[in-house]
């Protein structure tokens, strides 16, 4: 009977906690199901599926509605997690919800940092918008794509230039954007004062800031370079052209089937050589040891190539004057042929050589044609010509024995 009276006690003296137990329950419910409501219907009336579809974040409206009901369901979870360790503490099972109590005081200590990272973000994001239109406008404006069209000799009417248009001008926009949201990033992770995710990422985007003036260099060189070269090609093809030197053009042109302008093609060298420099130059400037390495080997390697360039040029005009000149004189094209391509052959080993491609293969194949030349010749001359020699060794075995009949008369 006592231990009936006592059941009977305890259970009337934890029953005002069971009650509001259940009473946090209903209440959790009811919050929890007006505040899902609440965000499903209203972020939907004030028309935020549209923003979520302006923005990007959704692709059609149906997706920024699910994107809704979704944020709804996530705060109506919330409601039921803020509420769950009063309820377990009113069942008297205050244990099961101390894991939740802390990770909620953890959540809500971080709020106000997530908040304040993401109000950067976003003030950060539409300042960088704001500055990349104005950048896009005044560029467009500034009509800066059909500028470098004509520096580059590109015609505008052409199709692939017209659906081109405004490339530079989206670059440069891009590039003002991505250099206005990098440093905001930094700011909005250093606010959420999460060391092990922000420390790698900030290592990382601190490395790009450092680079920026490095690349902002480079860039600068290059586009320098670019005019200069174009330029110091124009000037020194005009001055050329001026000295008379395309006469030799002419006279090359009327011994030989080739054409070319001889002051134009100066003209280009010196560009392609004065935008090279700068170039390596560029590389140089982003500071990179493998890029430097780079660097000097091209410069290195110019003089060969403009050796080799100069053998080529030498060797195919030259070939083409001889063989012609070769032809005119026997009235046999095959022979002109023969010493226009053995020149431009040898040519082509010499080019070969001075860029040090394979020296030591380029050799033994140059004396491997060469002898099988001769040997070929050896051949051709000794089946062809076997009655001239006949010929020739039967008359000086006659004059052998004429000679040898004089002396015995005498």
């Amino acid at each position: 009977m006592d231990t009936g009276i006592t059941a009977l006690d305890n259970l009337l003296a934890s029953l005002p906690a069971i009650v509001a137990g259940i009473v946090l329950l209903i209440v959790a419910w009811i919050v929890a199901t007006i505040l899902k409501n609440i965000l499903a219907k209203g972020l939907k009336k004030v028309g935020f599926s549209r923003l979520l579809t302006k923005w990007g974040m959704a692709k059609t409206e149906e997706n920024a509605n699910s994107a809704i009901d979704s944020l709804a369901k996530v705060g109506y979870y919330i409601v039921w997690l803020i509420f769950l360790p009063g309820i377990f503490e009113s069942f008297g099972v205050p244990a099961i919800g101390r894991p939740i109590q802390s990770m909620l005081d953890t959540g809500l200590a971080y709020l106000p940092n997530i908040f304040g990272a993401i109000i950067i973000l976003v003030i950060g994001t539409i300042v960088a918008r704001f500055v990349r239109s104005v950048v896009y406008n005044l560029s467009v404006a500034a009509n800066i794509d059909s500028y470098v069209a004509k520096f580059l000799g590109t015609n505008e009417e052409d199709q692939e230039v017209e659906e081109k248009k405004d490339t530079l001008a989206s670059a440069l926009g891009g590039i003002t954007y991505f250099l206005i949201i990098i440093p905001i990033a930094l700011i909005a992770l250093e606010t959420l004062n999460i060391n092990t995710i922000a420390e790698p990422i900030s290592s990382v985007l601190n490395t790009i800031l450092a680079a920026i003036p490095h690349i902002v260099v480079a860039a600068v060189l290059l586009g320098v370079g670019l005019v200069l070269a174009k330029f110091s090609g124009q000037v020194v093809g005009d001055l050329l052209k001026g000295t008379g030197i395309n006469k030799y053009s002419k006279t090359i042109e009327d011994n030989t089937n080739m054409s070319f302008d001889l002051a134009k093609l100066s003209g280009q060298i010196v560009s392609f050589v004065v935008g090279l420099l700068f170039f390596v130059e560029a590389l140089n400037a982003l500071q990179l040891d493998i890029l430097n390495m780079v660097g000097s080997a091209i410069i290195a390697y110019i003089p060969n190539l403009i050796i080799a360039a100069i053998i080529l040029v030498a060797v195919f005009v030259g070939g083409d004057f001889v063989g012609n000149a070769i032809s005119k004189a026997t009235k046999s094209g095959l022979a002109g042929a023969i010493f226009k391509f053995a020149l431009i052959i040898f040519g082509i080993f010499m080019a070969l050589e001075q860029l040090d491609f394979a020296t030591a293969i380029v050799q033994q194949a140059f004396v491997l044609i060469l002898g099988a030349a001769a040997v070929a010749f050896a051949i051709a001359f000794g089946i062809g010509g076997r009655d001239f020699a006949k010929r020739q060794l039967d008359k000086a075995d006659q004059k052998i024995d004429s000679e040898k009949d004089k002396s015995d008369n005498e």
